[in-house]
């Protein structure tokens, strides 16, 4: 969604680029952005942008699915790559061939479009939603404010060398230059994704203890669980486990790292700082049944994502097909 601000708001005074509703406005500044709307409303825009006005007969979304499309965006990037500030000029603009259906058709596969637009938009909104119910359930849940239906013992408050531990992961590391596409092990590290490539390295195997790890890292403050053997695949990375004697549930403390505010520090303080954070620890089946909570509304978030993801590249397929007469809708 791109913003939308008056220009009385903008405090713009140029009157050379005035639209009109049904126009479309198309940023010739870095076109690798694919900026461009159909204006609902009269207005003007900076010189940094094009007002186009299609021709009778031709339709306004037709030509914004075409200017968004992947093609023209080639084509736009390749025409613009010579100055020093990405841009396509009005002569290069004009350069470009698109297929023109009927209006008819222009139409239904504008329409197609807009719909698959919108079904995307919606996926986003309720994911957005999903997460913040997350978030205010990890709020709730993992300080104790709200308890689960059933649970009434209190909950300890302790410091976090009681409850975890530290391993040292240098003996289980690898070189990214040893990650490959397929392996016998996964390779975990601290960013965003838990698995980023593979590995034969056997003996750098960490077997990982029944329950699971933490991850986290020096300079992230992505916190991971993991149930499955690995090999560390990033210097820096860090992994706790429960300390000795304790029944935790690792999901559970994950959560609660993944909710608190961690510094993004080097090493040495990073870990001072965990060291000195009060834990709250509920019982553990109370510990289990928070967690398998909130991993539910993970799989519910993820499920909605992929779902998103994988019709949005049905619209980009899409597009491949109508803009180019491929596939006929009349």
């Amino acid at each position: 969604m791109l913003e939308s601000r008056t220009a009385l708001e903008q405090g713009a005074i140029s009157g050379k680029y005035f639209f009109s509703p049904g126009d479309i406005v198309y940023s010739k500044i870095r076109p690798y952005l694919r900026k461009a709307i159909v204006a609902t409303f009269e207005g003007l825009c900076s010189a940094d942008m094009y007002p186009l006005k299609p021709l009778l007969g031709v339709s306004s979304g037709f030509v914004l699915a075409v200017l968004l499309d992947h093609r023209f965006s080639c084509f736009a990037e390749a025409v613009s790559a010579r100055s020093g500030i990405p841009k396509i000029n009005r002569e290069e603009l004009a350069q470009f061939a698109l297929a023109l259906p009927p209006p008819p058709e222009q139409q239904a596969i504008a329409a197609a479009l807009r719909d698959m637009d919108a079904l995307i938009g919606a996926l986003d909104s309720l994911i957005a939603k999903k997460r913040d119910l997350k978030q205010a359930a990890m709020q709730q849940l993992l300080s104790g404010r709200l308890r689960l239906s059933g649970f009434r013992e209190d909950w300890d408050h302790l410091p976090f060398p009681k409850v975890l531990k530290r391993t040292n992961a240098k003996e289980y590391q690898i070189q990214t230059s040893e990650y490959r596409v397929t392996g016998l092990l996964p390779v975990v590290d601290q960013g965003k994704d838990p698995v980023v490539g593979f590995s034969d390295r056997i003996d750098k195997r960490f077997r990982c203890p029944e329950g699971g790890v933490i991850v986290f890292g020096d300079h992230t403050r992505v916190v991971k669980f993991v149930d499955f053997d690995f090999v560390v695949g990033a210097d820096g990375t860090q992994i706790l486990e429960a300390q000795t004697g304790q029944s935790q549930n690792l999901r559970f403390h994950a959560f609660q790292l993944q909710h608190r505010e961690i510094p993004n520090t080097g090493y040495n303080r990073h870990f001072k700082f965990l060291k000195e954070v009060q834990m709250a620890v509920p019982p553990r089946n109370e510990q289990d049944a928070i967690a398998d909570l909130l991993s539910d509304m993970d799989a519910e978030i993820a499920a909605l994502e992929a779902r998103r993801d994988k019709t949005r590249a049905l619209k980009q397929g899409m597009m491949q097909e109508l803009l180019t007469g491929r596939v006929r809708l009349i």
